[in-house]
């Protein structure tokens, strides 16, 4: 039964449709009730029945729900027909009128309070920032998202505590990022709520981070646990997106073809739900592995999709993250100049504050092409400013890589003092991965 307004609230309402459509009392009283009685429901002193709001309804020629509620006849299943559309709308990259979509829906769920509707708008805008690489926005949605859902089971809180993550991932916030995921996948089982969607999204989710960080052993057990739950779960999309997360631990292991392969099956699901964003990630991620397999060519190739489809979707930081890898292949490949307007390009639309961990890539390779060209005053310069931005970001692998490079680089220029600080700092990262920075695992669920 819909939850209805208090007496006095129906009462004017019925008063004011009555009035509208031209009803004596007596006419919308009869023949089952008394024109006494109507007075004092329009009065908002009695609390009306089931049976007799019924009756006036149809009197009124209104449906029940309405009269009950104030919101028209079939509101809520009309809004969620078109929060389909927007959904499917994101999925297929068109995100500037799935936003707009998503805007609509907002407003009128908050006119009519429906809070699963206005939630979802909330979610929608949220997924539609992350799109356009409007972090700080994003976070805010999720935020909104989390507080309308405050009384709602915790699976329910799932997708927007994960959107929160992936907001603070992008930004650099590794730390925050895993603390956020580990600490629901905690709570989630422990507590013996074990949603397979969620623990999946979640599982899936925080693969990215681990990688970043360096915890590959934990990147790899969450591997495993999504690999796991994906039989379980119910929704295709988040099957497709834990194959493409999968597969950076395969690549991590060396096992290439099985990399691939997860790829491939995710690029399936993908093709198949029009998801275009994330169908142009697993060209990235296929570039990527072309790319450590040395098919260079094939690999500039699915890295060249991937970045035309994300431009395309205005996916402002996954473009940014598939162009350093692009241009990563054609310096290898020998077009070092056409790579470097790339990642020139790159560091044009973003900042410390918004991609810093693609900053941070794009200086590092700007550094081997310089060095690459003789110029090791530029390469210097490049390299500590991606050194700043990984320290600020926590990525502990790539801290450690970069200081091997940065220490080559003074070794080879008679700095032996500054070439050994810079290897014990590297070191100093890589002696054991993440356990400067993160606590225990997160408990396991029961598979």
């Amino acid at each position: 039964m819909a939850e209805r307004d208090d007496p006095e609230t129906i009462g004017r309402r019925v008063q004011q449709l009555r009035g509208e459509r031209g009803l004596t009392q007596r006419q919308l009283a009869e023949p089952a009730y008394t024109p006494a009685y109507i007075s004092t429901l329009e009065a908002g002193r009695v609390r009306p029945s089931d049976e007799a709001l019924r009756h006036i309804a149809g009197r009124l020629g209104v449906a029940y729900e309405e009269l009950v509620t104030g919101r028209p006849a079939h509101l809520a299943t009309d809004l969620r027909l078109r929060l389909t559309g927007a959904q499917r709308a994101l999925a297929a990259g068109e995100v500037e009128e799935a936003a707009a979509c998503y805007t609509a829906l907002l407003a009128e769920a908050e006119e009519h309070e429906l809070a699963d509707v206005r939630a979802a708008a909330l979610l929608g805008l949220g997924e539609c920032a992350l799109e356009s690489g409007e972090l700080t926005a994003a976070r805010g949605y999720f935020e909104r998202t989390e507080q309308v859902l405050a009384d709602a089971p915790l699976p329910a809180r799932v997708p927007a505590l994960r959107g929160r993550a992936v907001s603070h991932y992008l930004a650099g916030e590794l730390r925050y990022a895993v603390y956020l995921l580990e600490s629901t996948l905690d709570e989630l089982n422990r507590g013996g709520l074990h949603d397979p969607d969620a623990l999946l999204l979640l599982y899936a989710s925080i693969i990215g981070p681990y990688m970043d960080m360096g915890v590959h052993a934990r990147a790899a057990k969450a591997a495993e646990f999504a690999l796991a739950l994906a039989p379980q779960a119910g929704d295709p999309a988040l099957v497709a997106r834990m194959h493409r997360s999968v597969a950076r631990t395969l690549l991590a292991e060396g096992r290439i073809a099985e990399a691939d392969a997860s790829l491939a099956r995710a690029a399936e699901l993908y093709r198949t739900l029009q998801l275009r964003t994330e169908l142009a990630n697993c060209h990235w991620m296929r570039g990527y592995v072309c790319a450590q397999n040395g098919e260079l060519e094939r690999a500039e190739g699915e890295l060249r999709q991937a970045l035309t489809m994300l431009s395309a979707g205005r996916a402002a930081l996954y473009s940014s993250q598939a162009a350093v890898e692009l241009a990563d292949v054609l310096h290898r490949r020998g077009k070092s100049d056409e790579a470097a307007d790339l990642l020139n390009e790159v560091l044009s639309t973003l900042n410390s504050e918004r991609g810093a961990l693609h900053s941070a890539a794009a200086h590092r390779l700007l550094g081997i092409i310089a060095e690459d060209a003789r110029d090791t005053e530029a390469a210097e310069e490049h390299y500590v400013r991606a050194l700043s931005l990984l320290e600020r970001a926590g990525a502990a692998g790539d801290l450690a890589d970069l200081c091997r490079l940065l220490g080559d680089l003074f070794r080879r220029t008679g700095r032996v003092e500054a070439a050994l600080d810079a290897y014990r700092t590297g070191l100093g990262h890589r002696t054991a991965p993440g356990t400067t920075t993160l606590g225990p695992a997160p408990a396991q669920p029961p598979l």
